[in-house]
């Protein structure tokens, strides 16, 4: 069902939110770690990899347990990533930004499936990075959830699914199509499979939030990969993960889309 954001006080709903994304947070570092390791996001439960002790609940409350220990185990004193605060931290800011930017659309369901993908979106960008491929586990998951969101929207009559269908074909045709015509080699089955989820998530907010979101993947992949190749760090041939990309253009999208839309529009004299 559909719930107006609007009756919801502006400090309460974000001030949940943040809160909810600082939790997911944390449970994003157990995924990005486990995941590509083949082991279960649930048993056992986590554990200092120096000490393997468990570690306590006092100790996991996000960004405020790593700060109270300085950053260092309590049982061994090894220390402990800045990535783990950094990514509870970010998921819990990216929470608060996408709530307020969509509290204007008064509709619970296009921001459910939106803060859906976000979390997905951090840790297959941290897996991305690290491990060069993006889990199908996660992106079938993800898909199944937002889906569910969408299709809620859709059975209260709140939202059209049209342009939800419609975003996410042209994103699964384009990266598609790509993987076709090159046989795998300009693009992965993991980025085809993302695709069309990012696609319709974004269609969910307007048409125009899809298709910036789709050229802005590419935008982006290609100023950095031509700072790459001119700096020396990349050579031609090298595979650069693209994911990333794809998940950050998706954002400029979902906070973009419409103005940059428009503004195209009336360059070309189309508006």
């Amino acid at each position: 069902m559909s719930v107006a954001l609007s009756t919801v006080p502006l400090a309460l709903w974000t001030g949940l939110l943040g809160v909810l994304g600082l939790l997911v947070g944390s449970f994003l570092n157990v995924v990005a770690y486990r995941v590509p390791a083949g082991l279960s996001v649930v048993r056992p439960p986590s554990a200092c990899p120096a000490c393997q002790h468990v570690v306590r609940a006092r100790d996991n409350v996000p960004v405020a347990s790593w700060l109270m220990l300085r950053g260092r185990c309590r049982d061994c004193s090894a220390p402990i990533s800045a990535r783990y605060p950094l990514v509870e931290a970010t998921t819990g800011a990216l929470f608060v930004l996408v709530s307020l930017h969509l509290a204007r659309a008064a509709e619970l369901s296009a921001l459910a499936a939106c803060l859906i993908v976000t979390a997905a979106g951090v840790v297959l960008a941290l897996i991305d990075l690290e491990h060069g491929r993006l889990p199908f586990s996660i992106t079938g998951v993800t898909a199944g959830l937002a889906t569910l969101a969408l299709l809620l929207g859709w059975w209260a009559g709140t939202l059209s699914l049209v342009p939800v269908l419609t975003s996410a074909a042209i994103w699964f045709a384009v990266y598609g199509g790509i993987w076709f015509l090159t046989a795998g080699r300009g693009m992965g089955l993991g980025d085809v499979a993302l695709a069309p989820l990012l696609g319709a998530v974004l269609g969910g907010v307007g048409l125009a939030a899809g298709l910036v979101g789709l050229a802005a993947g590419f935008v982006l992949g290609a100023l950095v990969g031509t700072y790459l190749l001119l700096s020396g760090r990349a050579r031609r041939g090298s595979r650069i993960p693209h994911g990333p990309f794809m998940i950050v253009g998706a954002a400029v999208g979902l906070f973009l889309g419409q103005p940059l839309a428009a503004w195209y529009l009336g360059l070309t004299g189309l508006a």
